[in-house]
């Protein structure tokens, strides 16, 4: 997969921008400030309809358009598939009226000309980003690598995007209504309900985070045996906010390296014991006002030789095993999807070694399209710059370079 044509209106720096992109890897290379990263954020956008950068659309758009009566950005690529179909994407954001809460942001996604839901982007365009403060994954708290879960299965798992979506609302809902319940201006009758909701979305949530994880392990820990010159062992630790057991009896749970490999439990196997929890969990709930279990308390944690990295690893044991992670997923989407995503990295090449640079870069050979920014293009090899399309930008405006 890879973008032939971007084009951007009003997006950050970027006032308009027509380019075509080639295939293989290209360079991109200015100051600060330029509108390098705005590339890479566009074409991450196009995938998952969020920003690596902000929680705000109403950052992406161009402060300049305030000055326009109305005020919009739109971001849009033509999509080539391996196989040679090409698709058009878009996504403009549209500043509404002005009323009591200010502006409402509008978000339309357009797919070859036709108005559709965020949930149709899945598939259109896939991507694998590499930042420097991918760190997070190790040294942040749970939530950011919930979110990097989240990310990197609703670009390919329709079903799981689906659930993700009704689990938020329906936990929002349910720990509403637990808080009146507390209060006691709600039965506690009406949380049967919100419990088969919860725990049938939540089912979804865990079998896919669990797949996920055991899949990805294998790919990293080989990538990270490489890495490591096989002096270290790299593993995921899945640890979900509800705990399944492979016989309901407690003794065989994910926990268990490996179980879920061989003893993939279905969601409804998961619902049921969920249900079942939540039953047992119902007055400590009631009286505390909130959900104390579910997918929306797992966590992920990253282990070499048997040592948590977010306790105990060096600052260069993280980003080895950020690395690993980061070109696991990437052949990870590659078997999902059945060809290479695009691949985004954001001034990275420059926060490591010589040895773990050189591995990236042959790595990055092998897909389709690749984007990389940098203040600095002499760092990369003869051999990488020569093979490579070189962008120069500067003050919103690209020019190639031999």
């Amino acid at each position: 997969m890879r973008i032939e044509h971007l084009s951007l209106h009003n997006f950050r720096n970027y006032a308009r921008l027509e380019i075509s992109l080639p295939p293989g890897p290209i360079l991109i290379h200015g100051a600060n400030a330029q509108g390098k990263t705005s590339l890479l954020e566009a074409i991450y956008y196009l995938a998952t309809a969020r920003s690596p950068y902000t929680t705000s659309d109403r950052q992406l758009i161009n402060w300049h358009a305030d000055q326009d009566i109305l005020s919009f950005a739109k971001i849009g690529a033509a999509v080539m598939s391996e196989a040679g179909t090409s698709n058009r994407v878009e996504i403009t954001l549209t500043e509404g009226v002005e009323g009591s809460n200010g502006a409402r942001l509008g978000k339309e996604i357009r797919v070859n000309g036709v108005s559709r839901r965020v949930m149709d982007l899945i598939g259109q365009v896939t991507v694998v980003m590499f930042l420097p403060q991918d760190l997070v994954l190790i040294e942040g708290p749970p939530a950011e690598r919930r979110r990097y879960m989240n990310v990197t299965l609703c670009q390919v798992d329709a079903a799981y995007c689906q659930a993700l979506a009704t689990f938020e609302k329906v936990l929002m809902q349910r720990n509403a209504l637990l808080k009146r319940i507390m209060e006691g201006s709600a039965h506690p009758d009406q949380l049967a309900y919100w419990d088969q909701q919860l725990t049938e979305s939540g089912a979804v949530l865990i079998t896919g985070r669990q797949r996920l994880l055991r899949e990805l392990e294998v790919k990293a820990r080989r990538v990270h045996d490489d890495l490591s010159g096989g002096a270290e062992d790299l593993e995921m630790s899945y640890r979900p906010g509800f705990t399944p057991t492979a016989n309901n009896s407690g003794q065989l749970s994910f926990e268990v390296l490996g179980l879920d490999l061989n003893r993939q439990l279905g969601d409804d196997e998961i619902a049921g014991q969920f249900q079942e929890k939540l039953l047992e969990l119902r007055d400590e709930e009631i009286t505390r006002g909130m959900t104390l279990i579910g997918p929306q308390r797992d966590e992920l944690r990253l282990m070499v030789n048997g040592r948590d990295l977010g306790l105990y690893g060096s600052r260069g044991q993280a980003r080895t095993a950020v690395m690993a992670l980061k070109l696991a997923e990437l052949q990870w989407m590659r078997d999902a999807v059945g060809e290479w995503p695009v691949l985004l990295l954001d001034e990275v090449i420059a926060e490591l070694d010589a040895a773990r640079r050189a591995y990236l870069l042959s790595r990055i050979n092998g897909v389709s399209q690749a984007l990389l920014t940098t203040t600095e293009p002499d760092i990369f090899t003869p051999e990488f710059l020569q093979s490579a399309t070189r962008w120069r930008v500067h003050q919103g405006q690209i020019n190639a370079q031999g």
